[in-house]
């Protein structure tokens, strides 16, 4: 029925578009990996910091270029998500569009459909989580549905692939949808008087003039592009003349007629019974938010994270990857290759103590990859089980301590995948304030996945309560720099709205196409970075300077805290991979150089160590170069304090880990 498509950075111009469009966590991308068999990041849209992702894909024996659009809330545009969205269906060539609705909200997914209505460009309706919807005793008549809209909708279970062949059947003959939304008489006569002026647009000249009545000055530069100065201020005029028989804004207006439109919608197809069946599910979401009985769900979870990244990922492949593979075969094989090239120093480059086989590759391949890949399958099943949402209102009362709302829980949660892009979402928090106190604790303690895996690799050589320790240390020292920031930086904080998707089994499938996505993120970003840092310390043992480094640096290092002074290079390349840096210490704890106490002192500094220098230029991007510098600057002499207090308070109580 469908074939698995293919990346391409640039989509050939002639193949027609399907766009899937609906609010955030409608499972659009479960659809879009059951018509693509792609689940990839492909590029940010044009002038954007928003990300879109398409695949090319044969749907019912015809190609297609699907583009899996941005979640949004209305089509008249409130964020840069939402124009993104909206610029897509102005933009590009589509042909037809998959509206996914979460059929428990549904009142929400039929403001996005009567503003498609509108657009007038045929579309398909997916009523998703239809299983959710009737395990709480609600009922949407679908027939009903698309006999009113007049086009179809189909209810569908994604994840399970439930109604997608029909979803796939509806998709051969998609309709324009008939239906229309009556608006106030002095706004629709403003809509008949500016539809003449408009240029012709692969959407309706109805729904272009309404996003104008609005004031959707995010138009601006369209409208410069396709109209005269003078066409432009004579629909400004229309647009203020409509606007001062009104009271309220018009886009208000507007949206209040949509809402009651929906409403009617409503009324018609939506019934609620009010029995719940009473599942394990809710009952797992309701015990992993609960005050008392979250904590045991919490730290059940870090123990399972534990075992399976810490023991079996850092433990036994590794072990196999690093002792049975590389030591055994790959470096003895490459050692032997490069025997027969006369030139020392580029024998040495390659296989030698800083080589770039016997070092990078092998650190890369053989010691990071199976920890992050065993990090990236926990990670997808938390995600697809819909308990990270309920660990964030879990901690909300702790955020508002450090004079941050709910939302900031979210970038924090994406940093423990990577903090450059965590740090990027810092924007959705309203309040400058709280944008600097997110990078600053993003930049300070949270661990990226790379990161996270080569640290519970380490800590599963010891014990569990070593992770405690280091995880105790790690979230005391954000809580209480959160908490002075908050008191230190100028600014108020704002509310928490949060949506629950249900607690839900996942779904392998899914769990595998994302895992498999970041591995291959991984290989493209981070493997080259290690070769980097590998030659740098070659050059640079080479030049002397790293016996000059260790040379400055072994007071603080050995002395302070404790460490050998081969714990130098960690720190150095730090700077460029955290996790390079924190494999570099996995390295010496695996050859018996660290003890316990120093395993935990050393993790606990490389975790609060200075961002990673691809995080450190988003920094800069995003909060400007004076902020990077104080964050870099503060975080970097704070991390060895840390980590030297930590140093004599275990040595001091000798304390057993």
């Amino acid at each position: 029925m469908h074939d698995h498509g293919s990346h391409k950075e640039e989509e050939p111009k002639g193949i027609p578009r399907l766009a899937l469009i609906g609010n955030p966590n409608v499972g659009k991308s479960v659809i879009f990996g059951y018509l693509t068999g792609k689940y990839v990041t492909v590029s940010n849209y044009p002038g954007t910091t928003v990300e879109i992702t398409s695949a090319r894909a044969h749907v019912n024996k015809k190609e297609y270029v699907v583009i899996d659009t941005p979640g949004v809330n209305s089509l008249l545009p409130m964020s840069e998500d939402e124009r993104v969205t909206r610029d897509i269906l102005l933009n590009e060539d589509i042909e037809a569009i998959i509206q996914g609705i979460d059929t428990k909200n549904l009142r929400r997914g039929l403001l996005i459909t009567l503003q498609l209505a509108e657009i007038g460009i045929p579309f398909v309706i997916a009523l998703n989580l239809f299983d959710e919807a009737r395990s709480r005793g609600i009922s949407v008549d679908a027939e009903k549905l698309s006999e009113t809209i007049g086009t179809t909708a189909i209810p569908t279970v994604a994840t399970l692939r439930k109604g997608m062949d029909q979803l796939l059947k509806a998709l051969q003959n998609p309709r324009v949808s008939t239906f229309a939304t009556h608006y106030d008489r002095r706004i629709e006569d403003g809509v008949v008087r500016i539809t003449p002026l408009l240029p012709d647009a692969r959407i309706s000249k109805k729904s272009l003039a309404l996003m104008l009545l609005a004031g959707d000055e995010s138009l601006n530069n369209w409208l410069h592009e396709h109209l005269r100065e003078q066409i432009i201020r004579e629909i400004d005029n229309i647009r203020l003349e409509v606007q001062s028989s009104f009271s309220e804004p018009l886009a208000y207006v507007i949206n209040h007629s949509r809402l009651m439109a929906s409403d009617r919608l409503l009324k018609e197809v939506f019934s609620e019974t009010g029995k719940r069946e009473k599942d394990i599910n809710s009952s797992l979401g309701r015990w992993s938010m609960h005050p008392v009985w979250g904590i045991p769900f919490l730290l059940a979870v870090l123990y399972g994270f534990y075992q399976f990244v810490g023991v079996f990922g850092a433990g036994t492949l590794v072990d196999f990857l690093e002792d049975s593979v590389f030591k055994g075969y790959v470096n003895p094989w490459a050692v032997k290759l490069f025997d027969y090239i006369p030139i020392m120093i580029l024998r040495e480059l390659f296989v030698g103590q800083y080589g770039i086989i016997t070092m990078a590759i092998t650190y890369a391949i053989a010691i990071v990859l199976p920890i992050v890949g065993t990090f990236f399958i926990a990670f997808g099943i938390l995600e697809d089980s819909g308990y990270l949402p309920r660990l964030a209102v879990m901690v909300n009362n702790i955020f508002k301590a450090m004079g941050l709302n709910g939302k900031a829980v979210l970038p924090m949660v994406l940093g423990l995948g990577c903090d450059t892009m965590a740090t990027l979402t810092a924007r959705i928090l309203e309040t400058r304030k709280e944008r600097i106190i997110v990078t600053l604790l993003l930049a300070l303690g949270v661990p990226c996945s790379a990161q996270m895996g080569v640290v519970l690799g380490m800590l599963g050589g010891i014990s569990f309560t070593a992770t405690l320790v280091w995880l105790g240390v790690v979230v005391g020292v954000m809580l209480l720099v959160g908490y002075l920031a908050s008191k230190v930086i100028p600014g108020t904080g704002s509310d928490f709205i949060l949506e629950l998707p249900p607690i839900r089994l996942p779904q392998l499938s899914n769990i595998g196409i994302k895992t498999m996505a970041r591995i291959e993120w991984y290989l493209r970003e981070a493997v080259p970075l290690f070769i980097l840092g590998t030659l740098i310390l070659f050059i640079s043992d080479k030049l002397g300077l790293l016996a000059l480094a260790e040379k400055i640096a072994a007071p603080l290092v050995v002395g302070f805290l404790g460490l050998p002074i081969k714990a130098t290079e960690a720190f150095i390349i730090g700077f460029l991979r955290r996790d390079y840096g924190a494999a570099g210490l996995l390295v010496l704890a695996r050859a018996g150089q660290l003890d316990s106490i120093q395993i935990v002192v050393s993790i606990v500094t490389i975790t609060l160590f200075v961002p990673c220098i691809a995080n450190f230029f988003m920094i800069i991007k995003e909060q400007g170069i004076k902020v990077a510098l104080y964050i870099t600057g503060f975080i970097f002499p704070f991390a060895f304090l840390v980590g030297g207090i930590l140093n004599f308070v275990l040595r001091y109580y000798q304390v057993a880990l």
